[in-house]
């Protein structure tokens, strides 16, 4: 017997090109947050200005991205 559901959506389980790129900056941005936690702790106090940048906007970026893959997705589905 053949599913009386069926699956719309041309490419399943294919991650869209923006949730890709999303995820990937999220997981720059957090590999930057370890670092500047990593070198407070160390005691550095002179931490480089564009890894506290990536720490700070690359990461909610990346969250941002994501989150509008997943709206877009949610409404073509």
């Amino acid at each position: 017997m053949e599913n009386a559901v069926r699956d719309k959506s041309p490419a399943r389980g294919r991650t869209p090109a923006l949730m890709r790129v999303g995820i990937a900056l999220f997981a720059v941005g957090m590999l930057a947050v370890v670092a500047v936690f990593v070198m407070f702790a160390a005691g550095l106090s002179d931490l480089p200005v564009w890894l506290s940048v990536v720490a700070g906007v690359v990461t909610p970026l990346g969250l941002g991205l994501g989150l509008i893959s997943l709206v877009r997705e949610h409404r073509r589905g």
